[in-house]
């Protein structure tokens, strides 16, 4: 609201008093991330717990053949996703990612398949796109010096007020090895999504720099590594090479995704290390997270 308003807007004081007044009085309040936890103490007087988002149990990794089958439905409607050539047997099925034998029902990704990577938004002033899209060109540019990369497929969901003027933007680039298209997908279709992708991109900046990105949370949940812009508290979800990386700007995120993808795709490589320390670590649901956290509180209170 204060964002849209100003600070001194007599809603905003009005809202700011009253959820003061009501979080002093309360029994129990839970926060997002400890920046909150100690802000809500040291400017409002408010005792907070800290409990994490955690992503719904629908958000993992997807197996190969409905990749497969998301791949053949998206190709239906985005270019990106369909085949460059039709296979030369007819019982074979091709997408741009992966390839089914029909009589045996046997799905494989196909050699020097293309990167696949996924970044969702609300189209906002949150989030700052042309990052990506300057990030993109300096990779394209790599490619056509030679450098050992693959081609990428970059696919942007969600709806939002800024859309259709990045998606001017995306139609004034004419890359040659890069296609972008901007999906607004099924809900069944997202997880599915990123649990197919090989690299997230999260361009979210928090106004208050007290929350963290949902995105974020979800693509984790999928085992997918991300590359997300730095702000104060995303050091509480993205670990810097651990789980991901964090950039400052299109510069940063450019060198990232080039050494990411560097011989892609690399068994041995940082990207699946990523991915594997993903796997390895302990990944509460939401519904498990809150038996664990909230409820021992609830009841104590």
């Amino acid at each position: 609201m204060g964002l849209v308003h100003g600070p001194g807007h007599p809603l905003v004081l009005l809202a700011k008093w009253y959820e003061t007044l009501c979080g002093r009085l309360s029994h129990l309040n839970l926060c997002v991330t400890n920046a909150m936890r100690e802000d809500l103490a040291e400017n409002w007087g408010i005792k907070a717990v800290t409990v994490y988002d955690k992503p719904a149990s629908f958000f993992k990794e997807t197996p190969l053949d409905l990749q497969h089958q998301l791949f053949m439905k998206l190709s239906r409607t985005y270019s990106a996703f369909r085949a460059c050539s039709e296979p030369s047997d007819s019982g074979m099925e091709r997408s741009a990612f992966t390839e089914r034998d029909a009589q045996s029902g046997t799905v494989t990704c196909l050699p020097g398949r293309p990167a696949l990577l996924v970044s969702s938004t609300s189209w906002t002033e949150d989030e700052d796109f042309s990052i990506l899209l300057a990030a993109l060109e300096k990779f394209e540019q790599l490619i056509n010096d030679g450098e050992s990369l693959p081609p990428l497929v970059c696919v942007i969901t969600g709806k939002g007020p800024l859309k259709e003027y990045y998606s001017r933007l995306i139609c004034q680039k004419h890359f040659q090895h890069i296609q972008v298209c901007t999906p607004w997908l099924e809900a069944k279709d997202y997880p599915l999504l990123l649990g197919s992708a090989d690299l997230g991109v999260c361009l979210h900046r928090s106004s208050s720099g007290l929350d963290l990105p949902m995105k974020v949370v979800d693509m984790f949940g999928c085992c997918l590594p991300v590359c997300a812009v730095n702000f104060q508290c995303l050091h509480e979800l993205v670990k810097h090479e651990e789980n991901g990386l964090v950039f400052e700007d299109s510069e940063e995120l450019a060198a990232q995704l080039q050494m990411l993808f560097s011989k892609f795709p690399d068994p041995a490589g940082k990207l699946n290390q990523f991915c594997k320390n993903l796997r390895e670590s302990e990944q509460l649901r939401w519904d498990e997270s809150w038996k664990r956290t909230v409820l021992p509180l609830i009841t104590d209170t």
